[in-house]
């Protein structure tokens, strides 16, 4: 139990830390596409700021699943995007990322968009993950011997 703890705080920062980063680069994006006149109104940039976070725990708590040997690595891949996903979604909708300005195919655009990078950032750490265990999987192999 104390290791499934240490592991959703563990990944709960690094998820937190990587929203926020991702929220603090397009911000810069933003401003250098507007040419330094970038601005939000009406607390936006605390609201978004707070929808990042949000995000972080939505897409680092689930990963709690993970723990779990006796779910289908499939099932737990879709517990956890899903989750992370809807909670994405809902909050894009409440800060404004996703704005009444835009055109129903634009706000598709965008979602895709956001989507794929969340998809991008899970097959990274897959990726990670699945090489370190190999690696220990090798060192036992080799012990072994």
């Amino acid at each position: 139990m104390k290791n499934v703890v240490k592991d959703l705080l563990k990944s709960t920062v690094i998820s937190i830390g990587m929203a926020l980063t991702i929220f603090c680069l397009i911000g810069v994006a933003f401003d250098i596409i507007y040419g330094g006149n970038f601005s939000l109104e009406n607390y936006g940039y605390t609201k978004m700021a707070l929808g990042s976070i949000v995000v972080g725990l939505g897409f680092g708590i689930p990963t709690v699943v993970y723990n779990k040997e006796s779910l289908p690595t499939p099932v737990k891949v879709i517990i956890h995007m899903g989750i992370g996903c809807a909670i994405y979604t809902a909050v894009a909708f409440a800060v404004g990322w996703f704005g009444g300005s835009t055109t129903p195919v634009q706000g598709i655009i965008i979602a895709v968009i956001q989507l794929a990078v969340a998809f991008i950032i899970w097959f990274c750490f897959m990726r990670y993950y699945r090489k370190e265990a190999k690696k220990m999987n090798e060192k036992i192999q080799s012990m072994k011997k």
